[in-house]
């Protein structure tokens, strides 16, 4: 075993370590004894399932205590599982490790925070969307359950796309000062849907266009397949309406990793010329039609040349000014942090902010995430993300082997992954229930297919209920 597989976990004894590890002997399964009695763990997988269905259905039209309370309820269900489990499906993976390593290193950073109530909000949050983590990296080892959460989010993300469209066809009003009122795109209408918040927007439909893309593939049937190129369509659309920068940058790096991962599955396929050039002849129709629309279409040109703008754009001023103020809370607690939260951050930020500079987050992931738990934490979480691609395309390795169906949607996760941080280099609103239980989405699906056997393909069950 090579440092690189030492260091991506890609061979870790998780049997060995659950059947010598005390916790785990004196809390999984104690009340198994029930299960047998229960009609209610009988049906635990598809409870689990409508729970967090309800999460992904009421999401973008509810407000974040509904959200939260379904995230408590998420969290009790798991925990009854957990405790009536029969222990040998009680399956950990690297990913599980880490995430616990996270929630471990958040925890130590809140009894350490200078702000120790305001950083306990935020590690209740953290905890709660952790909680769900753990119940969906369950649940979606279940192909027939992982295709049907895929459709119920890409049946509600169509809606509000299509909600999306409708104001920009007839007109939205602004509830935030969102554009440089002196830029020429003021005028411009950025369509929020039920959101309302572009940035926040983009950020929710970048998952959809990476699943409806490949529903194209993984759905049988020409209605679905139809269905999934509308849900591609609208979605792009709606997500480019919406002018957020960070979202258009979010974009970009997903479908570049859509197109290098599905050339990748198809080469087998592919004649010798088209395996060697069908990538690069891609890429360059992309490349051309995004230079075609920054030349010929004046909104996506202004909203482009604002990136490189510098201080000359207000937006990009202000996050500058945001990150040097975040950098120096950094500096002056580097290793655990303030502790995990927006409430902390609010507490601790207006010390350390420039005049007439306020924030309610570091406009950065990557530095949210060092400004909350240090550098130790942000270590931890630059290494999940890593062990998630490697293993994610270790996995996705031996299910092309197979010509398995259920590759397309591990794709679809690997470039949800980095879509979703390209966004979030300039923006935070993964943090927003809307967004972040997308995310935890996400990391779930990998994480159950590092548990996967892919020894036979089984394309029947990747199919979903829109057949």
């Amino acid at each position: 075993m090579n440092a690189w597989q030492q260091f991506t976990l890609t061979h870790v004894a998780l049997q060995d370590w659950r059947s010598g590890s005390y916790l785990h002997r004196s809390i999984v399964g104690i009340l198994r004894s029930w299960r047998q009695s229960s009609l209610l763990i009988q049906w635990a997988d598809q409870i689990a399932a409508v729970l967090l269905s309800l999460i992904f259905v009421l999401a973008p039209f509810v407000s974040s205590i509904l959200v939260g309370l379904l995230l408590v309820a998420c969290g009790g269900f798991w925990l009854l599982v957990t405790l009536t489990d029969i222990r040998d499906q009680a399956k950990l993976t690297s990913v599980h490790l880490l995430v616990l390593l996270y929630w471990g290193i958040a925890t130590v950073a809140t009894a350490a925070s200078p702000v120790k109530s305001a950083a306990f909000v935020g590690w209740t949050k953290l905890t709660l969307y952790l909680l769900m983590f753990a119940l969906a990296a369950r649940v979606l080892r279940s192909p027939r359950i992982r295709a049907w959460m895929i459709a119920i989010y890409l049946h509600v993300a169509l809606l509000v796309s299509v909600y999306g469209l409708r104001q920009w066809f007839f007109g939205a009003t602004a509830l935030a000062t969102w554009v440089d009122p002196e830029s020429p795109l003021s005028k411009t209408t950025r369509v929020y849907s039920y959101l309302g918040n572009p940035n926040l927007l983009a950020g929710y439909l970048l998952p959809a266009i990476a699943f409806s893309a490949m529903a194209i593939f993984a759905w049988r049937g020409w209605i679905p397949k139809a269905l999934a190129l509308t849900m591609l369509l609208v979605n792009m659309a709606c997500l480019i309406l919406t002018f957020s920068r960070g979202g258009w940058i979010g974009l970009l790096a997903l479908v570049v990793t859509l197109l290098v991962l599905l050339v990748y599955w198809l080469s087998i396929q592919l004649p010798p010329f088209w395996r060697m050039w069908s990538l690069p002849i891609l890429l360059v129709g992309m490349l051309s039609v995004l230079i075609l629309a920054i030349l010929f279409v004046e909104p996506v040109r202004d909203r482009v040349l604002s990136i490189f703008a510098g201080r000359g754009d207000s937006s990009n001023n202000f996050r500058i000014n945001v990150w040097l103020a975040v950098i120096d809370m950094i500096r002056d607690r580097p290793i655990l942090g303030i502790g995990p939260g927006n409430t902390a951050f609010n507490r601790i930020y207006p010390l350390y902010q420039q005049p007439k500079y306020t924030a309610l987050s570091a406009y950065s992931v990557l530095l949210e995430i060092a400004v909350e738990t240090g550098l130790i934490g942000l270590f931890c979480f630059v290494w999940l993300v890593i062990v998630m691609l490697s293993q994610g395309l270790t996995q996705l390795q031996r299910l092309r082997q197979h010509n398995h169906r259920e590759g397309f949607w591990l794709m679809a996760a690997i470039a949800i992954v980095v879509g979703m941080l390209a966004h979030g280099t300039v923006d935070t609103v993964w943090y927003r229930p809307e967004v972040s239980t997308l995310w935890w989405l996400t990391v779930a699906l990998i994480a159950g297919y590092l548990n996967a056997s892919v020894s036979e393909p089984n394309p029947g069950n990747s199919t979903v209920a829109t057949q």
